[in-house]
């Protein structure tokens, strides 16, 4: 640990720390399977800033340059446990096996630890993720009833693992498109709404909801509107829990928030951006359906928008076509597909164009923004923090924010302002890149 003056009071990451999974599919699977990997010296837990990334700390000539592991007090990954729910009932080996992302000399070294993980009832309702059914489901009188289920689980799991703190991370389907109504305003309305089985309560507020009572932290890695609502911000308050959101950051929408501050940086032109994904794993198979796909283009389309800035910026982007598309495609599985046109224009108006072609891997992808998430909003919690944890937007397609803040979608300023939050917990001078003291 890295000596510090002032910064937050943490309490030390002693003790278990169940991670909560709600969905046991591809994602939820291959984070599970790439910590044990990691945890028998099987692999490296490559993409992880947690695990893997350095920070600086003072000047460059200092050359203190930690792991950022080593410099704030995160939960090791030996004091890990898995749970999950899902409305399938296969446990997280054969879920994996069925969802292909994994080559089965990566899976069968560890297949008795996935075996052991089996998933909790799930509450679902087809009705939100038309695409899906399932056996493995909670039943109950009406959604409040449901979701004191949900926090019984909770309680459970954490007595009969012995867990000294959870995180709930949300990795289950997109949800149908839902925007917040009266009965989201507070907690009062939002609870009554519940006992009376409104529709515009979907299954993962619920989830959301459960956690806040029980005090666990929760991400939200789906676009769905679940814990962006007023009732769920006076919650966290009220309660003193951290949460974040939404929708896991992977494939095109990484290029984005990557190539586009570089395009304004420049002060180059956009006449267009189209983008067009293929994808074959059950996240393609649920945005086939209009109404999942909806919300899905709700949080992809807003990257460009927030970071080009076109009102202040009207002759380089007052006129700029984006389209996003998502076409299921079985064959493809999970190694999703996205193909970007890009026609830019620069000196004189001249037009000019960049084609990408990334052939990604959706939950290889995913799988260290769980684990990291995870262990930061665990830091959170422990530090004090409570409410949004904007810091963490370097994570999501669609960043929550406290209300009244635009979303800072640029995945450059977005780390920046991971890495300074950490500096501010420990006590350590924020970094501004300015550099004149060198000079004087």
């Amino acid at each position: 640990m890295s000596e510090h003056t002032g910064g937050r009071d943490i309490a030390p990451a002693e003790g278990r720390l169940g991670v909560l999974l709600v969905g046991l599919g591809a994602v939820s699977t291959t984070v599970i399977a790439g910590v044990e990997a990691v945890r028998r010296g099987l692999s490296k837990p490559i993409g992880s800033i947690t695990q893997m990334n350095t920070i600086r700390l003072g000047k460059r000539t200092d050359s203190r340059t930690p792991l950022v592991k080593d410099f704030v007090p995160l939960a090791d990954l030996d004091d890990i446990v898995f749970g999950a729910w899902d409305p399938i009932p296969d446990d997280a080996y054969e879920s994996a096996r069925h969802c292909g992302v994994l080559r089965p000399e990566d899976l069968e070294p560890i297949a008795d630890f996935m075996k052991s993980i089996k998933p909790m009832t799930a509450a679902f309702d087809k009705a939100y993720v038309k695409k899906l059914d399932g056996t493995n489901v909670k039943t109950g009188a009406n959604k409040m009833e449901l979701a004191e289920q949900l926090r019984e689980d909770i309680r459970r799991f954490k007595e009969e693992n012995g867990c000294d703190r959870l995180v709930i991370v949300w990795a289950a389907s997109t949800e149908i498109f839902l925007t917040p109504g009266p009965v989201h305003d507070t907690v009062e309305s939002l609870e009554q709404a519940m006992r009376d089985n409104h529709e515009a309560i979907a299954p993962s507020m619920l989830y959301a909801w459960a956690a806040l009572q029980e005090g666990v932290p929760f991400a939200n890695g789906a676009p769905n509107l679940t814990v962006d609502l007023p009732a769920m911000l006076e919650l966290a308050k009220r309660n003193g829990v951290p949460i974040c959101g939404k929708d896991f950051k992977t494939g095109q929408t990484l290029i984005k928030t990557i190539l586009a501050p570089g395009l304004k940086a420049r002060m180059l032109g956009l006449a267009g951006w189209f983008s067009t994904n293929i994808l074959g794993n059950r996240d393609g198979e649920v945005l086939d359906d209009p109404e999942s796909f909806k919300t899905k283009e709700e949080s992809k389309l807003g990257v460009l928008e927030h970071i080009l800035q076109p009102d202040m910026y009207p002759d380089l982007y007052g006129d700029m076509y984006h389209k996003v598309r998502i076409n299921y495609y079985p064959p493809r599985g999970d190694n999703k597909e996205g193909w970007d046109n890009i026609d830019i224009f620069g000196w004189m108006g001249y037009p000019m164009q960049i084609k990408i072609d990334f052939l990604c891997r959706d939950s290889i992808l995913a799988a260290p923004i769980v684990l990291d998430l995870a262990l930061f909003l665990d830091l959170s919690r422990r530090a004090g923090l409570h409410g949004v944890q904007e810091w963490l937007s370097f994570y999501f397609k669609s960043p929550q924010t406290t209300p009244g803040l635009y979303p800072e979608h640029d995945v450059f300023i977005q780390h920046w302002k991971l890495k300074n939050t950490l500096r501010w917990l420990m006590g350590e001078e924020q970094i501004t890149h300015l550099g004149v003291d060198y000079e004087e």
